[in-house]
């Protein structure tokens, strides 16, 4: 770890360390849950003002954001309250603001942040300015969009959560940029039925991994375990609502998700690392506004499968409804014509050549007879 980085109590070992993170996740997946069933029998403002349609033109709530953001603070809370118990701390000597300090945690203030902010873009966004180039475009014009207010109030909780997390004034600017970062990254994905969840998984995977594999110190490689599992396991929780399209994560849940990820990855990565993930925020972000992710992702069978796993099956296309052929006159005649006999049909086969004569059907074999009789009624007296 860098040493100009803040102590954190000593962590545990690896087997309570596992204990300890398992207990977290289990904490946050049950408050999540317990918040989603409260929200939806009481959901604040009414059900409508949580409705949103979504890429099937189907109705999901997001009241899933704040309940998963519910549920990932509250194991947060109540794991670093835990983590200051073990490591014996003198609470009691403590003053009131160094008190405050050990128990305020940067990952919880980093999901209030990205809730808080995400639920005035949520039910307040009108979506006329979309992406970074959109919202700071109306501001360059004097226009505060919601999103540009969402982009101000993230990078604020980043900085804060940076400055509660402590070290040098370059650690401070990594921190914060990777809790803004990721707060908005999270919300990019956000577009197709549990994508954001899975993103936000596999991001608390490599963050653990990376803080096992490139910390040498004991804290280093149980705190990323323990950081992300918060986060992961409330995010977990709601896979199942938001695969099944019946609720969506919206900027309040992906925003808080993303930032408590961040400031994961703020304490439990050495510094390099961090630049290193700070870098890879950056570029994605740009790119999105000139590449569309979700057609990279349908063009790129693993990810493809991946992004469709546990999804229900694209709907089949509506059918082509022509209606009915207008028919001309002959065409109407045939299709209602009654059957005819043997004789008949061998006289009207193709090659007779039919034609019509002063409004009579007449064939070609028999013109010479008709021409004949004619010219002969003319030479008769």
């Amino acid at each position: 770890m860098d040493a100009a980085r803040p102590s954190h109590p000593q962590a545990p070992g690896p087997l309570a360390s596992g204990i300890m993170a398992s207990g977290t996740a289990v904490a946050a997946a049950a408050a999540a849950r317990g918040a989603y069933a409260v929200l939806r029998r009481y959901p604040p403002a009414g059900e409508k003002t949580w409705s949103r349609t979504n890429h099937r033109g189907e109705p999901v709530t997001l009241l899933e954001g704040p309940a998963v953001t519910v549920g990932a603070v509250t194991a947060q809370v109540i794991g670093a309250a835990v983590a200051v118990r073990q490591a014996n701390h003198p609470v009691r000597a403590l003053g009131p603001a160094e008190r405050a300090r050990l128990f305020a945690d940067p990952s919880a203030l980093a999901g209030l942040g990205g809730l808080a902010f995400g639920v005035l873009d949520d039910l307040r966004g009108s979506g006329k300015r979309r992406g970074l180039r959109g919202h700071l475009g109306a501001l360059a014009h004097g226009e505060v969009t919601t999103g540009a207010a969402k982009l101000i109030g993230l990078a604020a909780t980043g900085l804060a959560a940076a400055l509660l997390e402590g070290g040098s004034p370059a650690d401070v600017a990594i921190n914060a940029g990777l809790v803004a970062g990721g707060a908005n990254l999270l919300n990019l994905f956000d577009l197709r039925p549990g994508r954001a969840v899975k993103v936000a998984t596999g991001s608390a995977a490599l963050i653990a991994a990376a803080s096992a594999l490139g910390n040498r110190d004991g804290h280093g490689r149980a705190g990323g375990l323990i950081a992300v599992a918060a986060p992961a396991g409330a995010a977990l929780a709601m896979a199942a609502e938001d695969l099944g399209e019946r609720a969506m994560l919206g900027d309040a849940g992906a925003n808080a998700i993303g930032a408590m990820l961040g400031a994961a990855a703020a304490r439990a990565l050495p510094r390099a690392a961090r630049a290193g993930l700070l870098a890879g925020i950056v570029t994605l972000t740009v790119a999105s506004e000139r590449v569309s992710f979700t057609r990279v992702i349908a063009a790129t069978p693993p990810l493809h499968w991946l992004d469709m796993l546990g999804r229900r099956p694209a709907a089949p296309p509506a059918p082509i409804s022509i209606g009915p052929i207008p028919l001309g006159p002959v065409a109407a005649e045939e299709v209602t014509a009654e059957p005819q006999s043997r004789w008949q049909a061998w006289r009207r086969r193709p090659g007779r050549h039919r034609r019509d004569v002063a409004g009579a059907i007449r064939t070609r074999s028999g013109a010479w007879f008709s021409a004949l009789r004619r010219t002969r009624e003319r030479q008769e007296p």
